[in-house]
């Protein structure tokens, strides 16, 4: 069954609320940000940290430039995460530091695009998600 999520066809990027849930099934809303530029998918240290899911190593100097947006340095699977309808379990991410003021706390990348059918609808500001 096709799931819709919707997006604010006003923006920049393509914006999406979602969900992941911890290991002690406590449940925490992010703000994601669709990239089919990107691999795979990434999750801000800071985020993280925030939740309680990492800790940030402040000896590790780790710098994005001027020309990344995210820097990758870290894997990390998570429990559990709803994002454009669909859930995902024990998935597998990247730990990144994201550049200041970005303000997203993930980025959905191609490995989620893999596995599911995805059609974005810029007229109806929706995308739709179904299992293939």
């Amino acid at each position: 069954m096709p799931k819709h999520t919707p997006f604010d066809t006003s923006e920049h990027h393509i914006y999406v609320a979602c969900h992941l849930v911890d290991w002690h099934g406590l449940t925490h809303a992010f703000r994601a940000i669709v990239d089919t530029g990107a691999p795979v998918t990434e999750f801000s240290d800071e985020f993280l940290a925030a939740i309680g899911l990492v800790k940030i190593d402040d000896t590790k100097e780790i710098k994005v430039t001027a020309f990344e947006q995210t820097k990758r340095y870290a894997k990390l699977v998570l429990p559990k995460i709803e994002y454009l309808g669909q859930v995902m379990v024990n998935t597998s991410v990247k730990v990144s530091r994201f550049a200041e003021g970005w303000g997203v706390d993930a980025l959905i990348g191609l490995d989620f695009f893999r596995m599911f059918r995805v059609t974005v609808d810029y007229m109806a500001g929706q995308i739709v998600t179904e299992s293939y």
